[in-house]
């Protein structure tokens, strides 16, 4: 429950996608200067695992870090004992929340249907990541939590400032951005403050939206 409570207080998981080893440090540090503490490297970029853990080691309780685009049990194995605290999936596989319920960590498998929803909450995922949301928007989301309102959701893909307060008032309960929120000029011209700006809109966006619920 513990993550599930930081995940909550940032409000927003950015989702760094494509990023370097040497850049990951600056990323992650500009993030939390913008008040975004829970951050999520994908999987599917070299060097994944070692980026991981130079968060981890570098900057230690000062952020919460995940892996994402994890695809099955053995990634999840990998990730966790690099240091990933949470593990976020785009689809339902089994065998990674076995692997991270085994190591106690916190599981938030991707679904898009309320079946699938449903399915993923009952073998054990923490918070169903609702992918893509920016495909199926706000309104999908207060549908679906009609009758499904006991499930924790987090929309990620395609959620931008036009839409992030939208989802948090149809009861999500934080939001994953990705690309507008670390665009892939300001990571080459290093341009920090321009993603601390950013982080700082999204977290204030999520405050405000929180409070009109």
């Amino acid at each position: 429950m513990k993550g599930l409570e930081k995940l909550r207080a940032s409000g927003v998981v950015a989702v760094v996608r494509g990023a370097k080893a040497e850049s990951i440090l600056n990323i992650a540090r500009a993030l939390k200067a913008g008040g975004v503490t829970a951050i999520e490297i994908t999987v599917d970029a070299p060097g994944a695992m070692e980026m991981i853990k130079q968060l981890t080691s570098g900057l230690g309780d000062e952020v919460w870090v995940g892996a994402g685009t994890v695809l099955d049990g053995e990634t999840a194995r990998l990730a966790i004992l690099a240091g990933a605290e949470f593990i976020v999936s785009p689809s339902l596989h089994p065998d990674v929340i076995t692997t991270c319920k085994r190591y106690g960590k916190i599981i938030i498998p991707g679904a898009m249907t309320p079946t699938e929803i449903v399915k993923a909450y009952e073998l054990g995922g923490d918070v169903i990541k609702v992918f893509p949301a920016g495909v199926l928007g706000p309104q999908y989301i207060k549908d679906v939590r009609g009758p499904l309102g006991h499930i924790p959701l987090i929309p990620t893909g395609g959620v931008d400032l036009h839409n992030a307060a939208d989802f948090i008032r149809a009861g999500c309960i934080a939001i994953g951005v990705g690309g507008s929120l670390i665009s892939r000029k300001d990571v080459v011209e290093g341009n920090w403050e321009s993603i601390t700006k950013k982080a700082r809109q999204f977290v204030e966006t999520v405050r405000l939206a929180r409070s009109e619920r």
